[in-house]
């Protein structure tokens, strides 16, 4: 894996999934924010293992999921192996993430139909969009901004759907259901210049040995007459882009109806506010750290139904395991 420091915040997107062409459009993914971990009791709704239909006992990442606001559109064309851009149309009239309109200015409905002119050419259609970060109770005031392109249906239904997005804001039980799988990728955790035995894990030798404990016991062979790269070295360590596959959401719901912050807040994160996911197992890095939502890009051949939640702890605090 890559262990070089990630480029920002946001992670960058390489792959996308293709829906079925009869399902209806929708957006490939979503923006949330890390809030913190509890753990819910749901019945085991794996028929094959010997607890099916019983209580069981799962760890959760709580996900901040505030409204996506979609704040363009975007159409690609495909040539000789590469996407590459047609044209988009923006909302400049938005000023959260615009200060001013450019020299080169168009009408949002001027430019929406020179771009529907090209949908004969298009291969992809996206929608640019933006998460707010203070809709979600985090101090940051720029938006977090990318492209999410459309899937399901045809080019000219993808595109019709983005345009009457434009504008406006998508929730995120709109895009995802309980029960479903997706794909979780974020930036882990940022640990600074670490030498090789917290990088790696090696083993440290003995405390004779000559000059150094923590370091490797040899750079590589004679020959190749050169130091490989999979020889254990200090270096960065954290921070780094990751995507976990096939996680699965047991529930997405809303603070205001089924609370489930913590006495006190969760740590380093506080008040969930709004639309939450919760997604079982861990996900890559902090609390606040934006997290992209996708559709799996490989999903397993397991379909499962929304899992019946008979409790959600709400009540111990991830900071000290104490009950309030």
């Amino acid at each position: 894996m890559p262990r070089s420091r990630a480029a920002g915040l946001l992670p960058r997107v390489r792959s996308w999934p293709e829906l079925p062409a009869d399902e209806k459009p929708r957006l490939l993914g979503t923006l949330t924010y890390k809030a913190g971990m509890t753990h819910v009791i749901m019945v085991d709704d794996r028929k094959t293992v010997p607890n099916a239909g019983k209580p069981l006992f799962q760890a959760v990442t709580v996900l901040a999921a505030p409204p996506l606001h979609v704040l363009g559109v975007r159409l690609y064309g495909y040539r000789d192996g590469y996407h590459y851009v047609l044209g988009d149309a923006l909302n400049y009239a938005d000023g959260r993430v615009f200060g001013g309109k450019p020299k080169n200015y168009r009408p949002l409905e001027a430019a929406l139909k020179d771009l529907e002119s090209m949908l004969d050419g298009a291969s992809r259609v996206s929608a640019v969009v933006y998460g707010v970060p203070r809709d979600a109770g985090l101090p940051q005031k720029r938006p977090f901004v990318m492209e999410i392109p459309v899937g399901g249906g045809d080019i000219r239904g993808r595109f019709e759907y983005a345009a009457g997005l434009v504008g406006g804001s998508v929730q995120v039980d709109a895009l995802f259901r309980p029960g479903s799988y997706v794909d979780v990728i974020s930036v882990s955790k940022g640990k600074g210049f670490q030498g090789p035995v917290k990088r790696f894990g090696i083993k440290r030798k003995q405390h004779k040995s000559r000059k150094s404990v923590r370091e490797p016991g040899t750079l590589g062979p004679w020959h190749p007459a050169a130091v490989m790269r999979s020889v254990p070295m200090a270096g960065q360590t954290g921070f780094h882009q990751r995507v976990e596959y096939n996680k699965r959401i047991l529930a997405i719901g809303d603070e205001s109806e089924r609370p489930v912050t913590p006495p006190g807040g969760f740590p380093h994160f506080g008040v969930v506010r709004g639309k939450y996911l919760l997604v079982a197992g861990s996900v890559p890095g902090p609390a606040k750290r934006p997290v992209v939502i996708r559709h799996p890009l490989r999903p397993p051949s397991l379909r499962l139904e929304a899992p019946t939640i008979l409790y959600v702890d709400s009540v111990t605090s991830n900071a000290g395991g104490m009950v309030a």
